[in-house]
């Protein structure tokens, strides 16, 4: 089964030749060499590039092993260019050569060379890929399946696609496994002996129960409010057990830099400000978290959060949490200052969206506690709020548009409905 990636080819075909190394990042097994080697050399060839123009070389391959020398590597790719055409090198887990860098460093000044390399675990997590090539360097991040991609090789209606995906997530691989079993126990051995063993090698990590503990928490809160402040006081209270903030917090981090989770920050919409803390945090795929948790804890509502998240960052965007600070009166005439929430601020250039996440909209009480926030919002950018069932687009007397989660996936123009 082939599995397009429009939006990823797209990215890769607009950096093409743009003098810069292109770093194809993202969670291990999400597709990234596919991409590369196959669906983006596969274009190549229908513009009329040459077999020969494609340097692909993938280090993980034990005939390869001489290649992870970098004075190898470098002698290999120079005995592949022949001439003044333009050749294209497709280097797959560049992690595992030393130097790395001064290597494709070396082809910055060629014209005729352009760059691809893919990198996931140990010495290619994301703040490297920030500071390795100083500014010569081109991100592109990839994502596991979204729904758009699941759907329409799922063979399925669009209500048990939806159920199937948040359940298992969209890990490529794990879309090809026919029954739940091959489905549950492939997540939960990549979980502990793929990405776990990932940070706790790299990091040289001890007392891996603490983290074991530290991604059941998370894993337990999506959507959530936390702080290591308030991981430690967990800690504590239910496991009796002594964690710095100090250490909850390079947890944490590791978790980011190696793609299995995301962080949001909270942003004040009024004040225009950012709020240092707490924050937010969402998993990469929905399978790794329900992996994680055993299948155990398979909530709707926060899942549909999560989905939703990832499906905004795949789409460019930037996302934050939103805090509006309004003032109410309490029972006995007291004005207090309280602080209602907007799940998520989306920003992309001059766009900006107001999105709410609700599982079921049953009664006007509902609609009114998902409203309250967005009441209170005094711009004119659009305010939505995507429900997790079928529904028509309705725009509330407040103007607000409310649509189902399949138009909100499924729409590429959704939030303009």
């Amino acid at each position: 089964m082939i599995i397009e990636r429009p939006i990823y080819l797209k990215k890769l075909v607009s950096s093409r030749l743009n003098g810069m190394i292109k770093i194809i990042t993202g969670v291990r097994r999400c597709g990234k060499s596919f991409l590369l080697n196959n669906i983006y050399a596969s274009w190549l060839k229908e513009q009329g590039v040459a077999d020969n123009q494609l340097i692909r070389i993938n280090l993980e391959d034990r005939r390869n092993k001489s290649l992870r020398d970098p004075d190898a590597l470098l002698a290999y790719i120079d005995s592949k260019i022949l001439d003044d055409s333009t050749y294209y090198v497709m280097v797959d887990e560049i992690q595992h050569v030393p130097e790395f860098e001064d290597v494709l460093n070396s082809y910055l000044q060629m014209s005729n060379v352009d760059v691809y390399v893919t990198g996931s675990n140990a010495r290619f997590l994301s703040k490297d890929v920030i500071t390795t090539f100083r500014g010569r360097g081109y991100e592109i991040k990839v994502h596991p399946l979204s729904f758009s991609e699941y759907f329409p090789i799922s063979g399925m209606t669009p209500i048990n696609a939806l159920r199937e995906r948040m359940i298992y997530g969209g890990l490529p691989q794990v879309v090809q496994f026919e029954t739940d079993e091959e489905k549950s126990e492939f997540l939960k051995e990549l979980m502990e002996h793929t990405y776990k063993r990932d940070i706790v090698e790299r990091y040289n990590i001890k007392n891996t129960e603490v983290l074991d503990d530290l991604l059941n928490i998370l894993a337990s809160s999506i959507g959530g409010l936390t702080n290591p402040t308030k991981l430690a006081n967990t800690f504590e209270s239910v496991k009796h057990e002594k964690v710095s903030n100090k250490t909850i917090s390079s947890y944490i981090d590791y978790l980011c830099d190696s793609f299995i989770m995301e962080r949001a920050s909270r942003y004040d919409i009024k004040g225009k400000r950012y709020i240092e803390s707490p924050f937010k945090y969402y998993f990469v795929d929905e399978g790794l978290r329900n992996a994680r948790l055993n299948f155990r804890q398979v909530e709707p509502t926060h899942l549909l959060e999560n989905l939703i998240y990832n499906e905004l960052l795949v789409r460019g965007f930037n996302v934050d949490v939103g805090v509006v600070p309004v003032h109410r009166r309490t029972d006995d005439n007291k004005k207090v200052r309280v602080q209602l929430e907007v799940d998520f601020v989306c920003n992309l250039g001059s766009r900006r969206y107001y999105i709410q996440s609700a599982y079921r909209m049953p009664d006007e009480d509902k609609l009114n506690q998902e409203e309250a926030s967005l009441r209170n919002i005094d711009d004119s950018f659009k305010k939505i709020i995507v429900i997790g069932e079928e529904t028509p687009v309705i725009r509330t007397d407040s103007g607000t548009t409310i649509i189902s989660i399949y138009d909100f996936l499924l729409k590429e123009n959704s939030l303009e409905l």
